[in-house]
């Protein structure tokens, strides 16, 4: 009864101050609450022994202190987060969030096959995989380099979204090559090192502390395996401006000291718009969205998946996702035995479908589509170009393969559910496709440099010009010669944008006031972004969608 007095009379005595130091969920979530919270604070400096003390002294249990920032992830009465929120070196307080997996002709699509034959496959470049775990599959032989769980675990990987995202990165297809074969399963980048953080569980779940501790490991290791990508197929709802977020602060300082960490957009497309997933809404990062490659190598056949979560991002209306990558129905890793091989046998691929007559041998592949698995088809070329020249930066790496990514596409096009027969339509604007669709191997052969940071720019609607212009920071790389916004995004991608005037973009639209703050034909429904400070499987998977895909 204490505590619960204690919390009415710190809640309702708040000042302004305090409540800019507390997450909005979690503000939520402590009316009522007498049970312990979960949280991750951040400070404005490195906490010391003082400060860590003062946790103990409120009754709180500190679970992790990070290196990558100033913060700790801790156990706290939660009575006393308000007292917390009152020091002055305490930056945020939010609640540990429950995150999750986002979940072949990939190669073929992102031109990585003339890279490959070019003789660049990211050899010597460690990628980072914080995922569900690597099984040890053949076609990874020799190239997980390291192994480290932050989540109990059975098996290398219980969940089988990790595997299958490690073998798009960086799969050999040793299984699926030789004379009797009709189609190899091979990665983008097959000759980069692994690094195998596994944060998600048997059912797919992690949590915010766990994910900034992997992204804290994977910078402490860095000069040891070279590592200079980190993959990020994972996300959750966005609940404040990525300058407070917790783990788009990690993504920031891995971003800064020399790793370029890509991340899914997200599968809540067909929700409408803004609706991009944390930490895709990272300004730093490069966020990735999925097309279909419609069963052809040809490229130019390809469409957006109308799940792809498109942007602007929640809250700073950045311009998301920055590219987009193949995604849908693609054919990578299976981990026997694993959860999503259990849901879903009908994804295995069997043997019978690579392989000639007369032949056999056992299923060693698994289809799965979702902004998932277009992540680390990103990432790979990220390890391709690094490979090619070690001394790029982050930025010209994000700006390089935006630049190049082609701007070629149809103005619409429409997806219709198989099940339901609903008609999901997509516009070819910036915030479906971001600067365009990867072209590893016209990236691989652009030289251009420039100073200054790739933050994704902010998009503000003009109600009087109907229009909506992009805003770009004093000190980022984005100027009006070569890496002008009308190079790096094309008049094609936009122009349905900048020029249209569709209802999507007018008064009452996004950038009306009232849908700034929730649309539900625009922003994507209550269901999508859901009431707790996590999210279920429904939300994750689109109902499933990224598991069957989209024909």
């Amino acid at each position: 009864m204490k505590r619960l007095a204690l919390l009415a009379l710190l809640t309702s005595t708040l000042g302004f101050g305090q409540i800019s130091k507390i997450a909005p969920d979690l503000l939520n979530l402590l009316k009522g609450l007498t049970q312990p919270v979960d949280v991750v604070i951040q400070y404005n400096n490195t906490p010391g022994l003082l400060e860590l003390g003062k946790l103990l002294t409120l009754g709180g249990l500190i679970k992790t202190q990070y290196n990558l920032i100033p913060a700790v992830s801790a156990t706290l009465p939660s009575a006393v987060v308000a007292v917390l929120a009152l020091d002055p070196n305490v930056a945020y307080i939010s609640p540990d969030r429950e995150l999750k997996g986002t979940v072949d002709l990939t190669t073929a699509t992102s031109n990585a096959d003339q890279a490959i034959q070019s003789g660049w496959t990211g050899a010597g470049i460690g990628i980072a995989i914080v995922d569900s775990g690597i099984y040890a599959h053949p076609d990874l032989a020799g190239r997980i380099v390291y192994s480290q769980s932050f989540v109990r675990k059975t098996n290398a990987d219980d969940y089988g979204h990790g595997t299958h995202v490690a073998g798009i990165a960086a799969g050999s297809g040793a299984s699926s090559t030789g004379p009797h074969f009709t189609q190899s399963f091979r990665g983008v980048a097959p000759g980069a090192s692994l690094i195998d953080l596994r944060v998600l569980d048997a059912n797919g779940m992690s949590s915010d502390s766990v994910v900034i501790a992997a992204i804290d490991r994977a910078m402490a290791l860095k000069s040891k395996f070279n590592i200079r990508v980190i993959n990020l197929s994972l996300g959750r709802p966005i609940h404040e401006s990525a300058s407070l977020d917790p783990i788009c602060a990690a993504v920031a300082a891995a971003w800064k000291n020399g790793i370029v960490v890509v991340v899914a957009a997200g599968n809540l497309g067909r929700n409408g718009y803004g609706t991009i997933l944390s930490p895709g809404n990272s300004p730093y990062a490069i966020t990735v969205g999925a097309m279909k490659s419609e069963g052809t190598p040809n490229r130019g056949d390809d469409l957006i998946a109308s799940y792809s979560s498109k942007g602007p991002t929640w809250i700073d209306f950045e311009a998301k996702p920055d590219i987009v990558a193949a995604g849908n129905l693609v054919g990578s890793l299976l981990a026997p035995g694993s959860t999503l091989a259990k849901e879903y046998p009908g994804n295995v691929i069997p043997a019978s479908a690579y392989i000639l007559p007369g032949y056999s041998a056992a299923p060693e592949y698994f289809t799965l589509s979702g902004t998932s698995m277009a992540t680390p088809v990103v990432s790979g070329a990220a390890a391709i170009l690094i490979q090619a020249e070690p001394s790029l930066t982050p930025d010209t790496i994000k700006a390089r393969l935006m630049k190049t990514a082609s701007k070629t596409f149809p103005l619409t096009s429409i997806a219709v559910d198989s099940t339901t027969g609903q008609v999901y339509p997509s516009t070819y604007d910036m915030f479906t496709i971001g600067a365009g669709y990867l072209d590893i191997y016209a990236a691989l052969n652009n030289r251009d440099t420039g100073r200054g940071v790739a933050l994704s720019p902010i998009a503000v609607w003009n109600p009087v010009l109907s229009t909506a212009l992009l805003f770009k920071s004093a000190s980022s790389l984005w100027d009006n010669g070569t890496w002008s916004l009308l190079n790096v995004w094309g008049t094609h991608s936009i122009h349905p944008l900048i020029n249209g005037t569709s209802a999507a973009w007018g008064d009452g639209g996004i950038w009306g006031s009232s849908a700034a703050w929730g649309d539900s034909t625009k922003w994507g429904t209550s269901a999508a972004w859901g009431d707790s400070t996590g999210w279920g499987s429904s939300a994750a998977w689109g109902d499933s969608l990224s598991a069957n895909g989209e024909k």
